[in-house]
């Protein structure tokens, strides 16, 4: 038994193996951090959770088969000398697994130490079927056989601690097939007219139609673009709880929310290919957001968090969102979006700013997104310049949006509080050729080696020249053969893993980039844009990156690193077809079309 397959190859250690829509994932992570020896199912319903172990077995079943294990984005197997198994998804909740001359046992992976506790374990009366129902998800694992034997059981209707598996091995001709289902409270019998081979080829074709629709200027010059394309792909889920929409996820390993920054990076991505499902991700957060105007922290299947906020930057990505969508937004979006910004603005306009103050403040470093940096060391609550600068471009775009919409009182209401914020964060904040955070309850200042403190950047062409000039040259320092360190790597406070105190991170590097192209910084622009591409096609799409080896850490299969890879190779593709470097709506000589608008090139 062969199985053709198709796709970038990659390892289940890095990337889960999923399918679009799929709340669940084949993979060895297990826990944050925490790999186990056999693949098991984890579903991400109620947190993240290990539900079935699956374990090839030799055919004697006398212990653990010798495999390696291949994924493509259609296809799972275990290989081995004796045999092989495969697996593939039917459905977002149901996968099929085939086998020859190897057997495989699907055991629970969690015990349970009370009757009400753990995974439960029965066999459907009158059928091949068995069932794991699990505590920790609430859901019930089906297990039917479609052809080949039940070899052995184990822990049938059994409460309390004990091993409960199904062994599956082959008849006759050496082989043998199951469908595994995760569903609620009741199902009828599986049934499926489908052959294996044909669902494989479905798949295939189903991915192939999502990476040509979001990178269809991938070429030899941009290799990641498919594997890109798969994480996206594989972590999207379908509505389900609290995601009232469908949802890329942050990851299908232990980072499974959408944090109400992280999903701006994916919409972005997916915008031309797939306008939909990229409204859906701006959109995610706002459906959550509080009487205040805030958006919360981050979204998951079973859990809505307010603790923290996350900065603004949804003015700056919605402009870019529209100027990416193939076509113009109607008027009923444009008019929710004007609304859902204009509420989350004024969040920070009014329960953000001290009395008297202009500049709105954080809270915590969770605020800004950048959790740990060493900006917030000598206090949490305190006036940023990031922050200054985020909400000046979305008052901007709140402006022009009123404009649109026939509001010019909002319009001039919107342009003079911007005006009015970035005087005042020049004033305030620019100190001796450097942006200072001040203490809200001081006003003492303090100038630090984080490259947080660089990124009003990201306000480009509205910036005075002298002071992007400045920040572009800080923002060198910052830069190793990998990317941009967030914190400088001759600081003290520099930690080759500590999140926000040195390692390469995709927002800022999109961000910075974006903010010094428009800033007419070209040269280091494309320098930036270089390097972190190069990372992402040597060291994957992690969470982050060491900035000195280029190493990828934490979280192996992020998406915002996968869809800000996509929006940059697709932005140096356009460069190398569209070489002029144009400021945004400028006319090349030649064609007399303005550039193609896209995050990391115009803006």
């Amino acid at each position: 038994m062969t199985a053709a397959r198709s796709g970038p190859a990659f390892s289940l250690h890095d990337i889960p193996f999923s399918t679009y829509g799929s709340w669940f994932d084949i993979s060895p992570v297990v826990a944050e951090k925490t790999y186990a020896e056999d693949l098991h199912l984890v579903s991400h319903q109620t947190g993240m959770h290990a539900v079935l172990r699956l374990t090839p077995l030799s055919a004697g079943r006398t212990g653990r088969a010798e495999t390696r294990v291949e994924a493509t984005p259609d296809l799972l197997s275990w290989v081995g000398r004796a045999g092989r198994v495969d697996l593939a998804y039917e459905s977002p909740d149901t996968v099929r697994l085939r086998g020859s001359g190897l057997s495989m046992r699907v055991s629970a992976a969690a015990q349970a130490l009370t009757p009400f506790s753990g995974t439960y374990f029965y066999r459907e009366p009158h059928a091949e079927a068995y069932v794991f129902t699990s505590y920790e998800t609430g859901r019930r694992y089906r297990i039917t056989l479609l052809s080949g034997a039940v070899a052995e059981t184990a822990g049938n209707q059994v409460l309390g601690s004990t091993d409960r598996h199904v062994t599956i091995g082959a008849d006759r001709d050496g082989s043998w097939e199951i469908a595994v289902e995760e569903y609620e409270t009741a199902r009828r019998p599986y049934r499926s007219q489908a052959t294996f081979d044909q669902i494989v080829r479905a798949t295939r074709d189903a991915f192939t139609a999502f990476t040509d629709a979001v990178a269809p200027w991938r070429s030899p010059a941009t290799p990641a673009a498919e594997l890109a394309a798969y994480v996206l792909w594989s972590a999207t889920v379908r509505p389900k709880g609290f995601v009232t929409r469908p949802a890329v996820l942050m990851s299908k390993h232990w980072m499974d929310k959408v944090w109400s920054w992280d999903h701006c990076f994916n919409a972005l991505a997916l915008a031309p290919g797939h306008p939909d499902l990229a409204w859906d991700q701006f959109s995610l957060p706002f459906d959550h957001q509080d009487d205040s105007g805030a958006l919360p922290d981050s979204v998951t299947h079973s859990e809505v968090l307010h603790n923290f906020v996350k900065p603004p930057v949804h003015g700056w990505a919605f402009g870019h969102l529209r100027r990416r969508l193939p076509h113009p937004l109607g008027a009923a979006r444009l008019t929710e979006a004007y609304d859902r910004l204009g509420c989350w603005t004024e969040f920070w306009l009014t329960a953000r700013r001290a009395p008297g103050a202009t500049l709105p403040h954080y809270q915590h470093g969770n605020d800004s997104g950048w959790d740990n940096a060493t900006t917030f060391d000598p206090e949490r609550v305190i006036v940023t310049a990031d922050l200054a600068a985020f909400l000046v471009l979305q008052l901007r775009e709140l402006a022009g949006m009123a404009r649109e919409l026939s509001l010019p009182d909002d319009a001039r209401r919107w342009a003079r509080t911007a005006d009015t914020v970035q005087a005042a964060m020049l004033e305030e904040l620019w100190s001796d050729g450097r942006f200072v955070a001040r203490s809200v309850d001081s006003g003492d200042g303090w100038a630090g080696a984080s490259l947080l403190d660089l990124m009003p950047v990201v306000l480009g062409e509205h910036l005075p020249e002298d002071i992007s000039a400045a920040l572009a040259e800080r923002i060198r320092g910052h830069l190793t053969e990998h990317g941009l360190a967030t914190e400088h790597p001759a600081s003290p406070h520099y930690v080759a893993d500590g999140y926000w105190r040195g390692p390469v991170w995709a927002p800022s590097t999109v961000l910075v980039e974006d903010g010094l192209r428009r800033a007419g910084h070209h040269h280091l622009a494309d320098d930036i844009s270089a390097r972190f591409r190069a990372l992402c096609e040597t060291s994957g799409f992690a969470e982050n990156f060491d900035a000195l080896t280029g190493k990828g850490l934490r979280d192996r299969a992020y998406t915002w690193t996968a869809g800000s890879y996509l929006l940059l190779a697709e932005a140096h593709e356009l460069r190398r077809a569209e070489p002029s470097r144009l400021p945004v709506g400028a006319q090349p000589p030649a064609e007399g079309e303005p550039l193609r608008g896209s995050a990391g090139s115009t803006a």
